[in-house]
């Protein structure tokens, strides 16, 4: 007997009395509920400690646990997103819920500074019980409403209940082990949606059920990287706050403003709206929300959180020797940021930008040059390859517009 018909098919025996789906296909039914941008809360703090613990301790190391603390921050909050696309956040059961993963999540983002030293369990633990528990939730609002989808979760219980085991593993062995495990408990949440959550005895999922509301989505992956862009903001602010006020750190305090606006330019004026509308617009949307909306959004993450140390490394440091780390950090969050813009508009019905990848070679060749430029200077040459690939692409789309126009 299949999964579904023990859930019961065409509507289940199991599960939630209460029905706590979203209905209705209008903005109303997929807008982004108070209760949600309240959760997001959790993960201000959680992007802050990301970006001070690199601030604060700046070597490779550090940049590896970052990115996987990051990876798993960024992970529990798009699952949670996938599941709040299905259940409607405005019911109790589901606001509940909500709340509850809200003081997990608090306690998970408190330990981040020291997860790879005495608070690796403060840390996985609350990771593991958001993850698995969110997901079990899910099978019993679905089990009578919507099994076919409540078979979906099964299958993701499994595959988070096993990279949760590397998670408490990792948390439970020393600092060097803990590395690989938790790599490995990485690579499983990620690879489990493009196995489509291959499970013995259950097969794969049907990527048909994967019905997501297109606008919801793209809203809350955009709310997501205006968190980050505000974090960097306060990064900024913060760092500037604290020095005294002559003309190199007034130049500094601009180009680190300059790159955030360049940033939000990039992604909010030249893709989202474009993007957003062609996800609406699928009549199957659920893989272009596993690629677009899942993993790429990372990589913009991951360019915004650099940024934001590297801006304030230069806006303590703006003149001298630009050392390799702060022009890695320059050079590298920019090509990161460009790259994930181009692979976002790829995944969203769109061309391989030419623009977006030329400025990712040209910003890494600029890398080269850090010996002949001030932190500053490096930092403002980097915002104008970002201003240079806003304006080709600029042109490019009037171009095509011209083009596209029938002859009188």
């Amino acid at each position: 007997m299949t999964t579904a018909a023990r859930l019961g098919t065409g509507g289940g025996r199991w599960g939630m009395r209460t029905d706590v789906l979203r209905h209705g296909d209008d903005h109303d039914g997929s807008r982004v509920g108070y209760i949600e941008l309240f959760f997001d809360l959790v993960f201000v703090f959680a992007v802050t400690q990301l970006s001070h613990s690199l601030i604060e301790h700046p070597d490779l190391t550090t940049l590896l646990h970052t990115l996987i603390l990051g990876w798993a921050v960024w992970w529990l909050w798009i699952d949670t997103t996938w599941v709040t696309n299905w259940l409607d956040p405005n019911t109790l059961p589901v606001r509940t819920m909500l709340v509850v993963l809200m003081l997990l999540g608090l306690l998970m983002s408190s330990a981040i500074p020291e997860a790879f030293e005495g608070k690796a369990l403060l840390f996985a633990v609350p990771y593991v019980l958001i993850q698995v528990g969110r997901t079990l939730f899910t099978v019993w609002a679905m089990g009578r409403h919507w099994p076919e989808n409540a078979e979906n979760f099964v299958r993701i219980t499994v595959w988070l209940s096993v990279s949760g085991a590397f998670w408490i593993a990792g948390a439970l062995a020393d600092e060097q082990v803990r590395l690989v495990l938790w790599v490995a408990a990485a690579l499983i949440d990620v690879v489990g949606p493009r196995a489509l959550f291959w499970v013995p005895g259950m097969g794969p999922t049907d990527p048909h059920t994967w019905s997501v509301r297109g606008s919801h989505m793209a809203e809350r992956v955009a709310l997501f990287l205006i968190i980050t862009l505000g974090e960097s903001i306060i990064v900024t602010g913060g760092a500037f706050a604290e020095l005294e006020l002559d003309a190199t750190t007034l130049l500094a305090f601009l180009a680190a403003f300059a790159s955030t606006v360049l940033m939000w330019l990039l992604f909010f004026d030249r893709s989202e709206q474009s993007a957003t509308e062609y996800f609406s617009s699928r009549s199957e949307p659920g893989m272009v929300a596993q690629t677009a909306y899942t993993y790429v959004p990372f990589l913009l993450v991951v360019g915004i959180m650099l940024t934001a140390v590297a801006d304030e490394l230069v806006l303590l440091h703006p003149l001298g020797h630009t050392d390799p780390w702060t022009a890695g950090l320059v050079c590298g969050a920019a090509a990161v940021y460009l790259l994930g813009n181009a692979f976002f508009r790829r995944a969203t019905g769109g061309r391989w930008s030419a623009p977006h990848l030329a400025g990712v070679v040209v910003v890494l060749a600029v890398f080269l040059m850090r010996d002949s430029l001030t932190p500053l200077a490096l930092n403002w040459v980097s915002n104008s390859v970002l201003l240079a690939v806003i304006v080709g692409d600029v042109v490019l789309a009037r171009r095509g517009r011209v083009q596209q126009q029938p002859e009188p």
